[in-house]
């Protein structure tokens, strides 16, 4: 794997986001996010379509600067590339743009909820063919917390901070036995919440 510097990127452009809500392209890009730069072919063995589809989604997230095609080693089939290590989507004060954002925000947020409770119910199936030692580390934890919203905000400023050194496309001092780990981390109000408790 090739290791870049961490770029975050803001997307605001609704018809990326309206591009990134096909859950194929998603897919995708979570995909090379995670292993690197892969061919269509490796990626449609992962994502369960065929090369040629893969290779038609990859060229329109490709319009939208979300991925690039890179050099082959082998002069072969081309690999692609995500262009950036992380994604957040943005919002703007144009209430033109913010109802279509707003609507296609809330399909990826949504299909993302749903991607990582699959993945953690296939990591959860696979649990007992893990080596033991990827057992023990493996963690499904909840908390209830109560905190402000400014505390929130600085919580998740403090957890981005101490993950960040991690990241496996940015991370060049791995040890040896360091493999790809999926991290999910979400903090909300709780739905159930009635406001103010005093």
């Amino acid at each position: 794997m090739s290791f870049r510097p961490a770029e975050r990127r803001t997307i605001t452009d609704p018809k990326a986001l309206r591009a990134l809500a096909h859950p194929l392209r998603l897919a995708l890009l979570d995909h090379l996010m995670s292993f690197g730069p892969r061919t269509a072919s490796e990626c449609a063995e992962v994502v369960g379509s065929t090369a040629s589809n893969c290779s038609y989604h990859l060229r329109t997230l490709a319009r939208f600067g979300l991925v690039e095609a890179v050099e082959a080693a082998d002069g072969r089939e081309r690999p692609w590339q995500s262009t950036a290590t992380g994604l957040s989507f943005g919002r703007t004060e144009d209430p033109g743009f913010r109802l279509g954002a707003d609507t296609a925000e809330r399909l990826l947020a949504d299909r993302q909820i749903d991607d990582e409770a699959a993945l953690a119910h296939r990591a959860l199936a696979q649990r007992d063919d893990q080596p033991e030692e990827w057992r023990d580390a493996s963690m499904l934890t909840g908390y209830a917390l109560r905190v402000s919203p400014a505390e929130l905000k600085e919580l998740g400023a403090a957890l981005d901070a101490l993950i960040r050194p991690y990241i496996g496309l940015t991370r060049a001092d791995a040890p040896d036995d360091a493999d790809v780990v999926a991290l999910h981390l979400n903090a909300f109000r709780h739905p159930d919440a009635m406001g103010d408790p005093s």
